[in-house]
């Protein structure tokens, strides 16, 4: 594995023959994505024997690779007049309600327009702990779950809160909505999270360093072909609540992303769920309450963020539905 932005060149062997060779520069060059090396691939940054190659080219045995990725630009990003809504406050730690649509850090395509810009316009003295993109950011939401959010206002906070999430001290329960009728009351989810072999943006339940992940589940309320679900997060893994429905078959309303893939298919949502259901909606997932304890008095606290309108009037049409 080469690392970050040093000079690299390397001989496709027999393991790697015909892979694509934007994926196999992701694969072999850490911190680097497949979207990233398709770009260095078609400014000529990385080259297959001294010449310029298409991402998609499928690399042979013997075909020598080289290049240099190149070092990362510094990225300033700016305080911004962002509305927040505060559930809690002291001089520790913020609790927020983070609504739908909000990304919750700086990265890639997302400089601007932030959770953070908003925190650094309303909070500035957030710089300088928690890094330089992520101040004050203990966890986070997807860009489209709303939801109960802590931030950090000082170092020796951010560090406890850390500990507790990592330590699973710190308890979190989401709201769903999802496609079809759930069988059974309640139920628990044990299967493995790790990064998509070949999509870095998502993740599996297949992949081959994938780590123990268990989401617990509990009918809310039954509609026709489509379940509230109340869940109990037992682990924190990237897109958890997502894979592990989509895995059962039951994907959360509005996910484009593993709802297709994994869960039910295109022609048996347009057969299982009503109109309503399939109109363009947001991912119907909602971070409800936290439970932790106080970085500096170690007092129990819980907090929860009211169900946000859309998903209570989804709950409310569905209902509607099914009374009929």
């Amino acid at each position: 594995m080469v690392h970050d932005t040093d000079p690299f060149q390397f001989i496709v062997d027999e393991a790697d023959n015909g892979k694509r060779f934007d994926a196999l520069i992701a694969l072999r060059i850490s911190n680097c994505s497949r979207s990233f090396a398709t770009a260095l691939i078609s400014k000529g940054e990385i080259r297959v024997q001294g010449l310029i190659k298409k991402p998609g080219y499928r690399v042979r045995v013997g075909d020598k690779i080289d290049g240099q990725i190149p070092p990362p630009q510094a990225v300033v990003f700016k305080p911004e007049p962002i509305d927040l809504d505060i559930i809690y406050e002291d001089d520790h730690f913020i609790v927020l309600n983070k609504q739908p649509g909000l990304v919750v850090h700086p990265a890639p395509g997302h400089y601007s327009g932030t959770l953070v810009n908003g925190l650094l316009y309303h909070y500035p003295d957030l710089k300088g702990f928690g890094g330089d993109l992520r101040p004050g950011i203990v966890h986070r939401l997807d860009k489209d779950t709303s939801g109960v959010l802590i931030i950090a206002k000082d170092g020796a906070a951010h560090q406890h809160l850390a500990r507790q999430f990592k330590t699973r001290k710190i308890k979190k329960k989401y709201l769903a909505l999802v496609h079809g009728e759930v069988a059974g009351a309640t139920g628990t989810i044990s299967l493995p999270v790790g990064r998509h072999p070949v999509d870095r943006k998502r993740m599996s339940t297949h992949s081959a360093k994938g780590r123990d992940a268990e989401t617990g589940w509990q009918v809310r309320e039954r509609f026709s072909k489509a379940t509230w679900l109340e869940l109990d997060l037992k682990t924190g893994r990237t897109h958890q609540i997502r894979l592990h429905l989509a895995a059962i078959r039951h994907p959360v309303v509005g996910d484009t992303v593993y709802g297709k893939r994994h869960g039910v298919k295109k022609q048996e949502n347009e057969k299982a769920a009503s109109p309503k259901i399939e109109s363009p909606l947001r991912l119907m997932l909602h971070a409800w309450r936290i439970r932790f304890s106080h970085p500096v008095t170690q007092q129990i606290k819980s907090f929860e963020a009211p169900v946000p309108e859309d998903m209570r009037a989804l709950a409310d049409t569905l209902r509607r539905s099914t009374a009929k």
